[in-house]
Order: C-alpha cells, then structure tokens, then sequence
C-alpha cells in the first residue's frame, strides 16, 4: 500500500522503517517539530505522570531530571514507558492504554497524593481534571510543545495530487487537522478526504470526520502495533 505518514521525527522514521519492512511504500512528511519548553515546578511529589514519549524526552533535558528521574514514573502506553527507561527514569509503569487507564493506575497507587503531570502545549483531554476526583493533586508542567509546518513538502503535494497516495495514518488530532488544513492550501483536501485515514483512536479521527472522510479506520487499542495491524 502507497501510504502518507506524518508523524513527527524521532517516532516517524521508525514507523516509516517498520511500514516498509512490512512492504508498503511509503511518504514521509513530518507536519509537527516538538520543541522542549523551560518548564517550572515546585514541588515535592509523589509521582510523575507523561502521556507522551515527547514528555519524557524533553524531561531528560531538564535541569532537575536528576531528581525527576528517582520519582515513580507512570507512563500512558508501552512505547512512552519504554523511551522514559531508556533516558534514565528508574521505576516506570504503564497504563497501557489512554488518558482514562493513567487516570486508574494514578488513582489505585497515589490516591490523595501530590504529582507532577509533564505536559505537551495542546491536550487532549483533561487529567488534571479527571484525577482531582480521585482525590489526586497535580501540577501540571508544560514542558514540550509541538509547532506546526507552514506548509506541505513539495513530494507530498505533488504525491497526493497525482494519485500516489492510498492512505494516510494518524497518530494524533493535532497531526490530523494539520494535514487537513495544509492539504487544502496546496488544492489537494478534497483528494486527501477520498483516501483511507488510518486513526490511533476515536478522538484522533474528530478532524477528519468532521471535514467529510469517509472511509476512517480506528485502531481498536490506541497502540502503533494496532494500527498497523489494520492495515
């Protein structure tokens, strides 16, 4: 299959390597750069709660990961917990799921305790919300943010508007509407909606439902494995 992935670097090449491995060709168009941001706490805590690898990537350029890094660590998913070990937090679980499992691991091993919640710049979802009725006091640090392209890279629009492109895959609302929105100022949407959107989850594909695809497949656990696995 011919597909568009515009997942940010560094997920996005090795999702890419791990497509083509599988046989399909494909365009690598990364639409969102993830920045580190100065973030400020205070603190003390009992854990550290990352919905994102990002999270834990830009943690580990932080002034005080030393001591971040010795806190308990509870991760959304698989893949962020993996990358939070390997740069060098100590105790990491994860929920291995979405926003609503972290917010029962949170509850079930830190209720009525203080943490600190290592956010992007645009959320979906609102922990903090959903964990202060689990008695849970966050703090929630914006540490990375992610900056949208300007523009489509030139092979990408010309790729969908010669036809070379079956599908897309979407690993996040905001990579999503990007696409919608560049998509349109290169004339290509009304292609790109024709196509099939690939989505990790429900929540990803409310901007492409909401501009008119139609043939939108949702990964039935909010995992890369599963969304490849509907391929």
């Amino acid at each position: 299959m011919r597909l568009l992935l515009t997942r940010p670097e560094p997920d996005g090449p090795r999702s890419a390597e791990t497509l083509r491995a599988r046989g399909h060709d494909v365009t690598f168009a990364p639409l969102l750069r993830v920045d580190s941001v100065a973030a400020d706490f205070s603190g003390p805590f009992a854990a550290v709660l990352m919905t994102s690898a990002n999270a834990a990537r830009a943690a580990a350029q932080h002034p005080r990961f030393a001591a971040l890094s010795r806190l308990p660590a509870l991760a959304v998913g698989d893949r962020s917990a993996k990358v939070a070990r390997e740069l060098g937090f100590a105790d990491v679980v994860s929920a291995q799921g979405a926003l609503g499992d972290l917010v029962r691991l949170a509850a079930t091993r830190f209720a009525d305790a203080r943490v600190l919640y290592l956010a992007g710049e645009d959320r979906a979802g609102d922990l903090a919300a959903e964990l202060a009725k689990q008695g849970i006091t966050v703090e929630t640090a914006v540490i990375y943010r992610a900056v949208a392209a300007t523009a489509l890279p030139v092979e990408t629009a010309q790729a969908l508007g010669s036809g070379q492109i079956d599908a897309v895959l979407h690993y996040s609302p905001r990579s999503a509407a990007t696409l919608l929105r560049l998509a349109a100022a290169a004339g290509a949407v009304n292609t790109l909606l024709g196509l099939a959107h690939y989505c990790l989850s429900e929540e990803v594909a409310i901007p492409l439902r909401e501009a008119g695809a139609r043939r939108i497949s949702i990964a039935p656990q909010p995992t890369e494995a599963a969304l490849l696995d509907l391929l």
